[in-house]
């Protein structure tokens, strides 16, 4: 019996010994890697197939995402009624989505039933034909979409910062609209499915309860197409703009009879393979990172201008960006600017103290405990790094440079980046 009138003992996470579960990589006939993770509890799996198909491989705008969206609405043998009703037949989710640089079709099933599900991805992959029809709805419902978003001062926000941030002809700065809507045309799709799923650059991440004879399943569906590995190689680190390019104060008016207005703060950033990306991870916490932040402790609880504001780092490949976030009354858009620029220069001029830096570093790494909670986040992981081009290397570092940077390195950090005339800032009332 446990003696209940004793109380455990309270460790801290810095003093926890942290271990990234490996994973087998496989290879295909066609030379396709598969990295495959057993564990989990549950006869359940995640099987994620993931394509260079993302927005900056389209030759025009909106033509990554829609045939991504599309590529499960029918084949030359079934509807798109019939590849659904075949999934949920067998209790499984197929869904797909289309990123900056990647798209994936992502498989969520018993293990049991694998074999009848892997043959129906290996149509869809093969012998997706876009029907018009199926097209025409597309088009039809994501302008409707859109036209109830561009209400949202909130959605204006995000696409009118990317655009400074990064151009509107980057990948990273274009958005929707219903001009490239309109200009959508079934050949494009399928020129572009050809091109880059047909034949396109492929890699899966496969996690759960495995069959024994996975593999053996995988190379017999997928090891025979025309489908080559996929390279992700160590992007270089961004060099840095020394100043902000064009106005730096930006206002706009969404909606008149808005009671709020949403605000975005943002400068460009380096990505994860330059040497102070885990340091500025770290500061950043701090900063407006999680609930306890700096920023959320002023600007939620002592001033109420907001329900809650973050800061974090865009977890693009190429290219980042440190963003500020958050929406407040329109008539406190401007002091809660002002204190955010506040507690930039305190992290400036003032070191943090141990107390408060040991309370993020308990908070970060257990984060990580519970990223490393189940098969599926463990795989999440390892998907991150091998599209980022780091390897397992990349997270002891990590948690070395979280229980170890000193509050020295941060302010010194602060006043490298925290800098008010390097950021971008946006109100959209």
């Amino acid at each position: 019996m446990p003696d209940r009138h004793t109380a455990p003992l309270i460790k801290n996470a810095v003093d926890f010994s942290f271990q990234l579960k490996p994973v087998n990589i496989w290879t295909l006939n066609n030379g396709v890697q598969v990295y495959a993770l057993h564990a989990g509890e549950e006869a359940v799996l995640q099987l994620e197939w993931v394509f260079l198909a993302g927005n900056s491989h389209e030759p025009a705008n909106m033509v990554a995402s829609a045939t991504n969206f599309l590529l499960k609405n029918g084949t030359s043998r079934r509807s798109a009624f019939d590849i659904n009703e075949h999934f949920d037949f067998y209790g499984s989710y197929l869904n797909r989505n289309c990123y900056n640089e990647t798209s994936n079709i992502t498989l969520h099933s018993l293990s049991k039933h694998l074999s009848h599900l892997l043959p129906v991805v290996r149509e869809i992959l093969t012998d997706a034909i876009f029907p018009q029809e199926e097209l025409d709805i597309f088009v039809t419902n994501s302008k409707q979409r859109l036209q109830v978003n561009l209400q949202k001062c909130d959605f204006v926000a995000n696409r009118e910062i990317d655009v400074h941030l990064y151009g509107s002809n980057h990948p990273y700065g274009k958005y929707s609209s219903a001009e490239a809507l309109d200009a959508l045309q079934r050949d494009a799709l399928l020129q572009f499915y050809q091109q880059h799923y047909q034949q396109g650059h492929c890699v899966l991440f496969v996690a759960g309860q495995l069959p024994e004879d996975l593999f053996d399943q995988l190379n017999a569906q997928f090891g025979d197409l025309p489908l080559k590995p996929a390279v992700f190689t160590k992007a270089s680190p961004l060099v840095l703009p020394q100043q902000v390019t064009g106005e730096r104060h930006i206002r706009i008016s969404n909606d008149p009879n808005g009671v709020q207005g949403a605000i975005r703060m943002a400068r460009n950033f380096p990505n994860r393979h330059h040497p102070d990306f885990q340091g500025v991870s770290v500061l950043n916490t701090v900063f407006g990172g999680f609930f306890g932040s700096r920023l959320m402790s002023n600007i939620r609880e002592e001033k109420g201008y907001t329900y809650g504001i973050y800061s974090y780092l865009q977890n693009h490949v190429e290219q980042s960006a440190w963003m500020i976030s958050t929406e407040a009354g329109r008539d406190v858009c401007e002091a809660t600017i002002a204190e955010v620029y506040k507690e930039m220069e305190l992290l400036r001029n003032e070191p943090v103290d141990e107390e408060e830096l040991l309370l993020v570093r308990n908070y970060m790494l257990g984060s990580i405990l519970g990223d490393l909670d189940g098969p599926f986040q463990i795989i999440g992981r390892w998907k991150s790094y091998v599209l980022h081009g780091v390897d397992e290397q990349y997270f002891y570092n990590a948690i070395e440079n979280i229980k170890t940077i000193s509050a020295g390195q941060l302010q010194e950090l602060a006043n490298r980046y925290l800098q008010p005339e390097l950021f971008y800032e946006m109100v959209v009332v």
